[in-house]
């Protein structure tokens, strides 16, 4: 909580920049509003809270045309000839995921003229420019906790998966084999292991409160403490030196957001320092780390195991790297794109999208960018 609550104050006290060139909210009559999202196709029918997807369009469509407003919704995002670039020009609002990421660079926003909100239906904002939003004068808000628990869960399950070796035992019942000296030989019990969280935000905080009936040995690092109560709970010490605590852990977890100092911030020199064996779980954002340092450590086993739902980029083309190497359990962008999670950020967006249209702020905690000011963790 103390990161957060450090996070509103400087926004609020830095919010009030001069240098907005673009209205902060709604200016009357309809407008246009573009999403980005994945296609759903044969699974489209099969749930009817499938709503994150282009079938669906977060399932505000009747709400914003019964209100006077054009809505546009695709998953073509690349290219000078894709749909989104033929609806820049005239666009008003732009809702994009971190699932199916429609990367917003500078080039982009100075095409859209009449572009004032960026929205990301989601957790994650780092496939924007935010540097050029926030000389834009643009508002870019996110759906802030809708997938906490979400990844959360995803990362204990991971880590259960690399710790037990869960992989190729079921590889081989597919593949008709049984060989359990091919599992047991590096499968382990979770209790009395070192985990360590890197980053202790809402996530990192649920994580350590979830691993705390496993008994293990949890340290974290952020920039600010977590509240002392919270502290007690878990057990979990705070290291405030990075590069002390990684060689102490037996796992390692990131989730730390995307910025210029947080890129590549687990790379060859580091993972060189670590435990022999050593087992990480990324389901923050891919190019956190060296692909190919993570690649060659799997390789040489040094690294135990390496899992997550994150790539750079995304989707990751069909050579990259980390689809070969060994001890891996990755899987594509899913876990904070639970059908309760999306039902979470299709809630907030349009929540968002409602104060917008009225001229009226948003949760304080949502905004990326405000008025030509980042918020603090991705500065």
């Amino acid at each position: 909580m103390a990161m957060r609550r450090a996070g509103v104050s400087a926004i609020r006290a830095l919010c009030s920049s001069p240098n907005s060139t673009r209205p902060v909210h709604s200016t009357a009559g309809s407008k246009k509003i573009v999403g980005v999202f994945y296609k759903a196709n044969e699974y489209a029918e099969l749930n009817p809270n499938f709503v994150g997807t282009v079938e669906r369009g977060l399932g505000i469509r009747d709400w914003l045309e019964s209100q006077g407003h054009r809505y546009i919704v695709t998953d073509d995002k690349e290219g000078p000839d894709c749909e989104l670039e033929k609806h820049l020009s005239d666009l008003h609002v732009l809702i994009t995921t971190p699932f199916h990421p429609a990367y917003v660079t500078a080039e982009r926003i100075k095409k859209a003229k009449n572009l004032q909100l960026l929205l990301t239906a989601g957790i994650g904002s780092d496939h924007i420019d935010l540097k050029a939003a926030a000389e834009a004068g643009l508002t870019v808000a996110e759906v802030t906790g809708s997938n906490v628990v979400s990844v959360a869960e995803d990362e204990l399950m991971r880590i259960l998966i690399l710790v037990r070796n869960f992989l190729p035992g079921y590889h081989q019942v597919i593949n008709g084999e049984w060989n359990v000296a091919g599992i047991a030989h590096r499968a382990y019990d979770l209790e009395g292991k070192t985990v360590g969280t890197v980053g202790a935000g809402r996530i990192g905080r649920l994580l350590l409160q979830r691993l705390k009936p496993f008994n293990c040995h949890l340290l974290y690092h952020d920039r600010i403490k977590i509240d002392p109560q919270l502290e007690n709970e878990t057990g979990a010490k705070f290291e405030e030196d990075l590069d002390a605590m990684l060689p102490k852990c037996d796992i390692i977890v990131l989730n730390m957001p995307l910025t210029e100092k947080t890129r590549g911030m687990l790379d060859k020199e580091r993972i060189s320092k670590l435990k022999k064996g050593v087992l990480i779980v990324n389901n923050a954002r891919g190019a956190l780390v060296d692909t190919q340092a993570v690649a060659d450590a799997c390789a040489s086993r040094h690294i135990g195991g390496y899992s997550g739902d994150v790539w750079f980029p995304q989707p990751a083309p069909k050579d990259h790297p980390w689809r070969y190497m060994p001890n891996q359990a990755m899987t594509p962008h899913i876990s904070g794109t639970t059908i309760d999670a999306q039902l979470r950020y299709a809630a907030g967006t349009k929540d968002m999208l409602d104060r917008y249209f009225k001229g009226e702020e948003f949760p304080l905690q949502n905004y990326i960018v405000k008025e030509g000011v980042l918020a603090p963790q991705y500065r």
